[in-house]
């Protein structure tokens, strides 16, 4: 497979990581949009929100267990934003979900 993401996974890639365990991954963002901007990913290939299915629920729900857990531990008990895009008008570039995570700002809303 050439994912980008899986290839982080697999160390292939190297990355700012901050968590793993056997379903899920997270690093540092490449090109943070806030002071504390990290990417929770599953290990399990799923390219897009809408190729989710029931067996992945777990795993979903999951990435945002981690995600809150880290902003905290990160500093961000105030308040972050959690973010998946998905397919090109949403916003993804990388076909693997992920689960942005962004705090240590103020946020607005709507986004740009």
């Amino acid at each position: 497979m050439d994912c980008l993401f899986c290839k982080i996974i697999d160390g292939k890639i190297p990355s700012k990581k901050i968590y793993e365990d056997d379903q899920v991954f997270a690093f540092h963002d490449i090109n943070p949009q806030a002071p504390v901007h990290f990417l929770v990913i599953p290990k399990k290939h799923i390219a897009t929100l809408n190729d989710v299915t029931e067996d992945d629920r777990a795993v979903v729900g999951h990435m945002v267990y981690v995600a809150q857990k880290l902003a905290n531990e990160l500093g961000c008990e105030t308040g972050f934003r959690t973010v998946f895009n998905c397919n090109e008008m949403g916003g993804q570039t990388v076909y693997h979900i992920h689960l942005h995570v962004l705090g240590q700002r103020q946020l607005t809303w709507p986004p740009g």
